[in-house]
This record gives structure tokens, C-alpha cells and sequence, in this order.
């Protein structure tokens, strides 16, 4: 619970512009990690290894080896992203530890579900009621943009609930005595996301509800009845509430003429980027430093991101850190999948084909890795599919695994 409260207490203050709510969440995290450590160094229980662990370490000596050999256009700056893919080690090596303890593992699910329907609501309230450029009500943003929540992007929240949906989807197909609150609460996030205008955001969330029911009937968890039941009732539901909280803003922006027109020209000037450094990459956390040289026209505005974060990593950390981070989307697929709660993840990793969930916002990416990280300790518990009750989880016996 501790680590769930430090994960949730990043996303509420990600719209903090100062360093002191991003440091106290890294430092929280390291104290975590340091005080597990010594657990385990007292009671002589090993530090393993999980492939996910490798690569994600392999990134951060990818950083230092970029700092060190004096490739990187901004030394600084890639020493705080390596910083902060510390962070997401840390973060995914504390949710697997935590994931070997069935009753754990389940408080940490049911926490996770109670925080992103609270999140949600106040999304909702804040997107409608909030001015535009404020955060809660009260604080200045950093965009003349509605906000919501905590989120001041309206893709990064789209990202967030991509993650939480299929577990809403999941406690309502399984919880026969529950289902209408649990369908409820998946219908309301997906409007909350509908409502912001995601395009992307939107797409991933509707298949999401559409695919989850089908992955639980292919696994043999809920019959062709049930299977009908879980489909028809979400779907009526969805469009209750998005007709409630509307639609328009969203097909407003469904109407742009060539709408990522933006985006592909992006797209083009960071291929020649990663022509131009195949091997090393510019340095982590450099594109926007980079980009000028490559950009295909210049109206005045600064570009932070590629809006495509796959060719961010290939762009600033070359092939080999590309690889990287497609070693650890092509692993989170099977357990994803048979996990079924876990293709959110997948979902947040096809949204960065358009988008950036995995930039500028630390807190946001830890949370994500952390899923991962819980996903991961799933395989080691797998007998948990064939050991769940109608309504929760059933414990079974806990076996050590590693940290990283």
C-alpha cells in the first residue's frame, strides 16, 4: 500500500511545474527499494532477475555510456532522463516483488481501481466546471487548455485510463453480483476520455471494451451467454454516459481536415535524425534540443516532443535503445493477455505510435511501469487464473522471486 501510495501521489502532483513534487516521489520510490533491499540481505533471500529488469537497466547504462563517451547534445538533460529511467527500474522492481503476494497484489489492483474512479470523476467535474487554464479549480497551468484533474494533457489522461479500463472491464465479467458498478465505472472513464477529445485516446478505450470480453471467452473464464451479456451491457452503459458527458468536442476534432499532418512531419524529420545517428542516438531526453536542425518548417512555436515515441527512442537513443524498449512491449503481450486486465498496457504502447505517454511526465511512466511490473509477478503466480472466487481473488502460498 505504501508503494501504491507513492504511485498515486506522482500522478495527482504531475501537473506540478516545481522539482520538489517530482523529487520527493523519485525519493520515495529509492526508499522504498533501499529499505526491501536490506529486507532481503537480512532474511539472505537473493536479488534475481527478470528480462524486463535487464532492459530497463540495459537503458540506464544507455544513458550513462551516452554521457560518458560525449555523445549526447545536452549531457544534463540525458542525465536526468537516465535518472529517471532509474526511477521506472525501481518502480517496475517493486511492483514485481510485491506481485508474489497474491493478498498484496490484490490490494494493490482493488487501490488502483478506487483511485482511477475518484480520478476519473474529478476529471469529469474539473473538465467542465474548471476555467481553462487551471488546474483543480485553483492553480495556474502551464496551457490555456481545459484540464483535467490532475492531468494537463488531454492524451497522457487518455493514456492513464487505457491502463485502468480493462481492469474495470475485468472485475465486471467476473463479478457476476457486481457487475453494473463495476461496468459503470469502465463506462465512465471511457466518457471521461471521449469527452476530453483524445481521437486516440477514444479508439483504444472503445476496443478495449469491445476485445476484453472476447480475450475472457477465449480463455475459457465466462461462456458464450455471459460473453453477450458482458458485451451488450457495457456497450448500453458507454452510451448512456457518453451521451451524458457528450461527444461533441471529440467529433469536432474527428472533422480536422488531415489531422496528423503535424505528426508526419515529425515523423519524417526524426527518421533523418535517426539516419543521421543510428547507433548512439542524440542523448536521452534530447530530441526537442535536436529537432531544430531537422525540422521541415519553423512557424515560431516550440516542439517538446515527437509525438511518436518509438521514434523519440530510436531518434535519442539509436537502434540498440529502440530494441530496448521493443523487447519490453513484445514480453508484456503474453502475460497481457493472459492476465486480460493487462492489455491496457499493450493499449498505452500503441497510443505512443501517435503520442507521447512516455515522455515529460515521470510519475505517469512510473505508473506505468509498475502495472508492468505486476503483470510480470503474475507469471510466477499464474495458478491464480485457475484460483479466483466470483467476487476476489483467492490467496495461495507466495514464492520468492526478484527484485529486479
Amino acid at each position: 500500500m505504501l508503494l501504491a501510495a507513492v504511485l498515486f501521489f506522482g500522478i495527482v502532483t504531475l501537473w506540478v511545474q516545481a522539482r520538489w513534487a517530482l523529487t520527493l516521489f523519485q525519493v520515495a520510490l529509492f526508499g522504498i527499494a533501499a529499505a526491501s533491499i536490506v529486507r532481503r540481505i537480512r532474511v539472505q533471500r537473493p536479488i534475481g532477475h527478470h528480462p524486463v529488469g535487464l532492459l530497463l537497466a540495459g537503458a540506464v547504462a544507455w544513458g550513462m555510456i551516452q554521457v560518458a563517451a560525449g555523445q549526447t547534445v545536452y549531457q544534463l538533460r540525458t542525465l536526468e532522463t537516465t535518472l529517471d529511467w532509474t526511477v521506472y527500474l525501481v518502480a517496475f522492481s517493486l511492483a514485481l516483488e510485491v506481485a508474489c503476494r497474491p493478498e498484496e497484489r490484490e490490494r494493490f489492483l482493488a487501490s488502483t481501481l478506487l483511485f482511477a474512479t475518484v480520478l476519473g470523476l474529478v476529471a469529469i467535474f474539473t473538465l467542465f466546471t474548471s476555467p481553462a487554464g487551471k488546474i483543480l479549480w485553483l492553480f495556474d497551468s502551464s496551457t490555456d487548455a481545459f484540464t483535467l484533474g490532475p492531468f494537463v494533457y488531454k492524451n497522457q489522461y487518455a493514456a492513464f485510463v487505457e491502463i485502468i479500463l480493462p481492469l474495470a472491464m475485468f472485475r465486471a465479467i467476473l463479478n457476476r453480483r457486481h457487475w453494473l458498478p463495476y461496468t459503470a465505472i469502465a463506462a465512465m472513464l471511457f466518457g471521461s476520455v471521449v469527452a476530453s477529445g483524445s481521437r486516440a485516446g477514444s479508439a483504444l478505450c472503445f476496443l478495449e471494451i469491445l476485445i476484453v470480453p472476447v480475450i475472457a471467452f477465449a480463455r475459457g473464464r465466462i461462456g458464450a451467454p455471459a460473453l453477450a451479456r458482458a458485451s451488450l451491457g457495457s456497450l448500453s452503459v458507454v452510451a448512456v454516459l457518453v451521451a451524458i458527458v457528450g461527444w461533441q468536442t471529440l467529433w469536432t476534432r474527428l472533422q480536422a481536415p488531415n489531422p496528423y499532418a503535424l505528426r508526419r512531419n515529425l515523423l519524417e524529420s526524426s527518421v533523418q535524425m535517426v539516419r543521421e545517428r543510428p547507433w548512439i542516438g542524440f542523448g536521452l531526453g534530447t530530441w526537442s534540443d535536436a529537432y531544430p536542425g531537422y525540422a521541415r518548417y519553423d512557424d515560431g512555436s516550440f516542439v517538446n516532443q515527437a509525438h511518436n515515441d518509438w521514434i523519440q527512442w530510436a531518434a535519442e537513443g539509436g537502434i540498440p535503445f529502440w530494441l530496448m524498449m521493443l523487447g519490453v512491449a513484445g514480453w508484456t503481450i503474453r502475460p497481457a493477455v493472459r492476465s486480460i486486465w493487462g492489455v491496457g498496457l499493450l493499449a498505452v504502447f500503441l497510443h505512443a505510435l501517435v503520442d507521447y505517454p512516455f515522455q515529460q511526465r515521470p510519475a505517469l511512466v512510473a505508473f506505468v511501469f509498475a502495472l508492468i511490473g505486476l503483470l510480470a509477478g503474475d507469471k510466477q503466480v499464474s495458478r491464480l487464473s485457475s484460483a479466483e472466487s466470483d467476487h476476489a481473488l483467492k490467496p495461495i502460498p507466495a514464492t520468492g522471486s526478484p527484485l529486479i
